[in-house]
């Protein structure tokens, strides 16, 4: 039985006792989100927080549209290092990574031999031939070590946990917290080590909101505590707390952020799902390319906007008086006071302003239209920090 029938949800909670979650890992920041009563879903056998009790999933949505918010991810970061690694890192994903410089991010999509989808996930290239890839839910790395056979690289499965600070105050909080202030350059999508207090951590100019924002990485050397208590220190004046994934994915919704394994799976191309753009079929053969180059380059998967109702993820999609999709996505925005999420539908012949009706949370079908995305901030000026846009709550 497929969850999420849009009235129960199945998450984690902790208990005395032990057993049954031996294969589970918690982030090094679990004992310090006790205190706001966590619920947790499990990502990459990880636990993420999805809601806290001492927060409204309204609430945190406007933490991160008016100041800032930090999420602990089940984010699983990758060491990909050796002489071969380049050679590996441009064979497994379809974008252009001999192009990403030293000290620069990017964004890795792996596809199975008939062009389907099988993860995304951001990398920071650390150094010439040293990787980290921090890829979504999805059985990644043993498709990695499968296909370095001969190759002089090791494929490392990391504990280090990344964080995410993200909203319009995030920089403020970053020039507090680092020794010497923001680094220089730190453009989006860049990456630099930076001393909190005393201690040298990673951070990239990256996020799963399209906010302002950065995240940082926590390795298994650092002093954990001590790190977040000089990051919350240098974030309080601007308003920072710890919130859960349903209040960032409202907002990645209105971003036009995918979710690997919901929002696109081993059913779908990067063309089905609106990542065409990320495809380089000038480089030498990757993984999927002879089957992408054949393929429909059309897209299916599309924003959705519905006055009515919040959509019902696998809810059905009608159009002519026929079902002709799915949705993948669904929430309720509340600076757009409308349903929002994605569809995706069985044939490239419906677009953006196409109308159609969606099952949504109560079970009935409601009225509701295709939309691109973003559904605003079209050109993602915002995490660029080219506008700084900071809405009052309707």
């Amino acid at each position: 039985m497929i969850s999420s029938d849009g009235k129960t949800r199945d998450l984690i909670t902790s208990r005395p006792g032990s057993g049954w979650d031996f294969n589970m890992h918690r982030h090094v920041y679990h004992d310090l989100e006790a205190k706001h009563g966590p619920h947790y879903t499990v990502y990459n056998r990880r636990f993420m927080c999805v809601y806290m009790d001492d927060l409204d999933t309204d609430e945190g949505y406007w933490l991160l549209r008016t100041k800032a918010a930090c999420l602990h991810t089940g984010e699983w970061p990758i060491e990909i290092v050796g002489p071969d690694a380049t050679k590996l890192m441009d064979l497994l994903f379809v974008n252009n990574v001999a192009k990403v410089k030293v000290g620069r991010c990017g964004y890795g999509i792996a596809c199975f031999d008939d062009g389907g989808l099988l993860v995304d996930g951001v990398f920071a290239r650390l150094e010439e031939n040293r990787y980290w890839y921090v890829q979504a839910d999805g059985d990644f790395i043993n498709w990695a070590r499968a296909h370095a056979k001969g190759m002089d690289v090791e494929i490392i499965g990391t504990y280090i946990n990344v964080s995410q600070i993200q909203g319009p105050t995030s920089m403020d909080i970053l020039e507090a917290a680092a020794k010497d202030g923001i680094p220089s350059p730190f453009g989006y999508f860049g990456s630099a080590w930076v001393d909190f207090g005393g201690q040298r951590v990673l951070i990239t100019r990256t996020g799963y909101t399209n906010e302002l924002g950065w995240e940082f990485y926590t390795e298994p050397h650092h002093d954990a505590h001590a790190l977040w208590a000089h990051l919350e220190k240098a974030g309080a004046p601007h308003g920072m707390r710890m919130f859960g994934l349903d209040s960032m994915n409202i907002r990645r919704l209105e971003a036009g952020i995918l979710n690997a394994n919901s929002d696109f799976d081993e059913t779908t191309t990067p063309y089905d799902v609106g990542l065409g753009g990320f495809v380089a079929m000038d480089k030498d053969d990757f993984i999927g390319k002879a089957a992408l180059e054949k393929a429909d380059k059309r897209q299916r998967l599309y924003g959705i906007l519905c006055p009515e109702a919040t959509p019902r993820i696998h809810g059905r999609v009608e159009w002519n008086g026929a079902v002709a999709g799915r949705v993948t996505a669904g929430a309720f925005s509340p600076y757009l006071q409308n349903g929002i999420g994605y569809v995706l539908m069985d044939s490239p012949e419906a677009g953006p302003g196409t109308e159609v009706r969606i099952e949504g949370n109560d079970g009935q079908m409601h009225p509701a239209m295709l939309a691109e995305t973003p559904l605003y901030d079209k050109a993602c000026e915002i995490p660029r920090g080219k506008l700084v846009d900071i809405p009052e709550r309707p």
